[in-house]
């Protein structure tokens, strides 16, 4: 099957994912290919694929903490977990994800990439809480920070990290969500705007520590 037309990889694509390009690159065109027939992604979404979807997620890699272990809750098609898991090797990525299409998908993508550094764990995140604790957390697309905060709250410890790629109403959804912020013991949230040439919708990453045992 050939895939549906692909925009133009962004100059910054080499930067991001380094020694892991090609592999990026491959995912990439596999994701054209057979990620609408899977129900992955939106017919819509090929010719947008690079500059919405694998760079915005890429953009996250450098928060990552060097030889943590990270969780991407409801993992889907692969973004951000698998992008990030090919961008940064030196990371323990753990892709959370119910539907037992998408996990195959994970499952056969992580394989076929060879990485290492990839689990797949078909479940919700609040039946993962045994796979941690984790260093780090992240989701796309997922819920509202009112819901994904609690959600994801028991797989971190005191320290760990909330990174969370919202859209343009992030410091409404930060507003909405105080009451559990505070039962969450998160430090004061920030919201880091990254974007690079080619880039035409930043990402708004949503970031906020555990300060206290629950």
């Amino acid at each position: 099957m050939a895939p549906l037309e692909l925009d133009d990889e962004p100059a910054i694509a080499a930067e991001l994912f380094g020694e892991n390009h090609e592999r990026a690159r491959s995912f990439t065109h596999e994701l054209a290919t057979r990620g609408e027939l899977l129900g992955l992604i939106g017919p819509s979404e090929a010719p947008r694929l690079w500059s919405r979807h694998i760079v915005n997620c890429a953009l996250v890699a450098p928060f990552l903490r060097s030889g943590g272990r990270l969780a991407d809750i409801g993992s889907g098609a692969g973004l951000p977990g698998l992008v990030l898991a090919i961008a940064r090797p030196d990371v323990e990525v753990t892709l959370i994800e119910p539907m037992e299409r998408r996990t195959d998908w994970l499952l056969a993508e992580s394989s076929r990439l060879a990485l290492r550094n990839v689990t797949v764990l078909r479940a919700r995140a609040e039946d993962a809480i045994a796979s941690g604790p984790y260093d780090q957390v992240t989701a796309r697309a997922v819920k509202a920070l009112r819901q994904l905060i609690p959600m994801t709250r028991p797989l971190l410890d005191e320290g760990g990290e909330m990174l969370f790629l919202k859209g343009e109403r992030v410091d409404q959804e930060i507003a909405d969500s105080l009451k559990q912020r505070r039962a969450a013991r998160l430090s004061e949230p920030t919201v880091e705007v990254l974007t690079a040439d080619g880039v035409p919708v930043p990402t708004r990453l949503f970031r906020a520590t555990v300060v206290g045992a629950s």
